[in-house]
Order: C-alpha cells, then structure tokens, then sequence
C-alpha cells in the first residue's frame, strides 16, 4: 500500500495514478477518515492527559481528607469519553485499512501514460521469427498428433481450462522445469525454494492479490486458505512481518510452483488449447532488495527471463506496460511476448515487475541500516523466468517439422536424455 504522509501530501498525483490505472480507489474518502483518525488520536491524547492530571488531584484530595465525588464522578465521564473515542478510531481504522488497501500503487515516471495495452512500448526484440516452407499447424493440432496433449481428458478430469499432458509432452514440461531453475540458481545467483501452494489471507493480502483479484482466486472452503495463483505470493511472504539486516540484501528467490486462476474476467478469450488456463506451471523469480537497487534489479530480472528464451532459441519482444496496462501493484512492468508461429501471434511467457515499497508495506517487510537508524521498507521484485504452458507452446509450433516432428533446441537436450527431436 501507498504511505498515507504520501497520499496525503500528494493526493492529486494519487488520484491520477487512479486514473491512469483505470482503478477506482477513493482518496477523497481516505483523506476525509485520515483527518478523523488524527482529530479523534487528538481528543483522546487530551482527554487522557486531562485524568492523569485530575487522577493526582484527587489523590492529594483524599490525601488531605477533602472530598473527591464530584471530581470522580467527572473523570468516570472523562473515561467514558475515552472509551467510546477508542472504539471509534479502532472503527476509523478499519475502514480506512480497507480504502487504502483499493488505492494501487504509483506508476514510474518512465512508464508510458495510456489507457490499455495497444499504448505498450516495445524496447527490444529478439531472434528471427521461422518461415515455413508448409502451413505451420498451432499446439494443440501437434500435441493431439504426438500424443503430447490430451485436452477432452483433461476436461474430464477438472472441467475445460484444466489440461492433461501425457508422453513427451508431460516429459518436456518437466524438462522446462528443470532446465530453468538451474539456469537461474546456477547461472543468476538465486536461491532455490520450494514454498507451500496454499497461502493464507495475509499473504494473499501482502502481495496486493486480494481484495483487488479475489474474484479470479480459488479459496478453500472453511479455510483462510488460496490456492496460489503465482509464486510470487508464498515466496515474497516468506519474510512478511521481518526486519532484515541490510547486509541479507538483495535475497534473491527462484521457485516451480502450479499456479490456479478462475481467469473470470478473461471469458471468450484464447478458448482453444493451452494459451488461457485454470491451472498452469510457472518458474519464477523474486527479489527483496535496498529502495536504492531495485531499479537496476529490475533490468536483472529482465535479463534473466530473456537469458531463457535466448537459449531456447525462441524469438521475443520487451515491452513497457503503459499505465492503463499495469497490474494494480507494480510501479512498472516489462512484459516479455514470445513469438508462436502456429497461433501466429506473440504470447506473453514473463512479467517483470518492481513493485518499490508496495508490497513490502502490506506485507511490512523491512531492513535495518548498516549505519544505525530507523529501519525501512525494503523493495519487492518479481518475473517469470519463464511461464509454462505458453513457453512450451512456441517451442512446439516455432520448431515444427514438415514431418510432422517438434526439433528440440540444444540447451534442452541434455534434460531429455539427448532426444532432439519429438516424433
């Protein structure tokens, strides 16, 4: 969440990240409980003082035999006055929690102003598309024909959006898998963990997925429990309610987790094959980081998730989320797209997102300086490095055969038992 000093002091720049954003938090409503808050803290800071003044009073009066009833019966007013002014600020409070947990955070100021995705900017490509001598036939034609995906079975099983891999299929997956979590444990320097998938409210809410997404999440009955719809929400939590030493910075995480999303309001959207599903496998990264490096982080974790799709041989763009485009938590955002011939279009496979303080006050993640002081928010990071099945898609319809075979790029070869080639 914002600092409130923060909204209060810049409410205008506040109600246009609003805006820009496409959000609907109400600042207005969050200045009008913030002034109550502080008058109310005001009047019992008073009222308080008052009878520790009074209580004296009258215990020099009993003191000196004097009679203290009607001073008494003053101060049991007074305490009652605290009382009813205590339950009220505990009221205040809450709703306010509540209107600032609505309001996203600020977009960067490099962060291109638009109201959806078609003002995106794109920074960089790389990779050749292929060109086929045939008609490139997209994933699921190809992953019927090899065995590799069975979509009615899957359906069977959970409902539509829940996809069953069988043979070389499931075995390229897990071959992805570990492929990309040694790459970034080996190569980037991240630390390897394996977190729960379940997480509850607190760490739903640290990582600003609810309330704003609840809506998309699968909750589990008589429980405070989610199934997690990215890694990024039980692995940034890990340190929720933490005071690091700034020396433990930056902690770099990478971790495999399925990830579950309802997708309720993406109906119509991508319905056939694996581009837009319930449940799907992800490998992402996580950075806790100084306020002061998140920004060159930001273009490490980039680099890390293109460093996959480089070695996978697979051509993509970098492209700057506008406003009305980025996710309520992140300040920016570089969406990394994946070219797939066979659905003949780009793919997003990572987002690479600095969230700055954001989610480190939610979650009231800090550190305390080396140098002495007051301890302070770190910044939160996180991307994909990379996004399954979407990554699994462009490998198969970007390295198509006129034979009907998917070419396995070299990097992978090892992780397959040498096979180069799926038939």
């Amino acid at each position: 969440m914002l600092d409130p000093r923060f909204i209060r002091d810049n409410t205008e720049l506040v109600k246009k990240a609003i805006a820009d954003k496409n959000e609907k938090g109400d600042v207005d409503r969050f200045i009008e409980l913030d002034s109550m808050r502080r008058q109310l803290t005001t009047e019992v800071q008073e009222l308080k003082e008052r009878r520790n003044k009074v209580s004296d009073q009258i215990a020099q009066v009993k003191k000196s035999g004097g009679d203290a009833t009607n001073t008494i019966a003053e101060m049991r007013e007074v305490s009652s006055r605290i009382s009813e002014a205590d339950n009220k600020i505990r009221e205040v409070e809450s709703e306010l929690r509540d209107v600032l947990l609505w309001i996203p955070n600020i977009p960067h100021e490099s962060v291109p102003v638009g109201p959806d995705e078609s003002h995106n900017v794109t920074e960089r490509e790389w990779g050749d598309k292929p060109s086929f001598d045939f008609q490139p036939a997209p994933h699921w034609e190809l992953g019927e024909k090899l065995q590799m995906i069975d979509l009615p079975r899957g359906a069977k099983v959970s409902g539509s959006g829940f996809i069953l891999l069988t043979g070389a299929g499931a075995r390229l997956q897990r071959a992805l898998i570990n492929f990309m979590l040694d790459l970034h444990r080996d190569k980037h320097g991240f630390v390897e963990v394996w977190p729960p998938f379940a997480a509850n409210e607190d760490a739903m809410t640290g990582t600003a997925q609810i309330p704003k997404l609840q809506d998309d999440m699968y909750k589990l009955e008589e429980t405070n429990l989610f199934l997690i719809p990215t890694g990024e929400v039980p692995v940034t939590s890990i340190h929720r309610e933490e005071i690091l030493s700034e020396d433990q910075l930056p902690i770099k995480y990478v971790t495999y987790t399925p990830c579950f999303r309802k997708e309720a309001g993406a109906h119509g959207k991508d319905t056939r094959g694996l581009i837009r599903v319930h449940q799907f496998e992800k490998v992402e990264m996580v950075v806790i980081c100084h306020p002061e490096k998140s920004w060159d982080m930001l273009e490490d974790l980039a680099g890390c998730a293109e460093t996959v799709l480089k070695s996978l041989e697979l051509p993509y763009r970098v492209r700057t989320l506008a406003t009305g485009d980025l996710s309520f938590a992140a300040a920016k955002c570089y969406d990394l797209e994946v070219w797939s011939a066979g659905v003949d279009k780009y793919l997003e496979v990572s987002s690479c997102s600095n969230f700055a303080d954001f989610q480190a006050r939610r979650s009231n993640i800090r550190f305390k300086p080396l140098g002495g002081g007051k301890s302070q928010f770190v910044h939160t990071l996180n991307g994909s490095g990379l996004a399954l099945p979407r990554t699994v898609i462009a490998l198969m319809e970007n390295n198509q055969t006129a034979r009907g075979t998917i070419r396995i790029p070299e990097a992978l070869r090892p992780y397959l038992s040498g096979v180069d080639e799926i038939s």
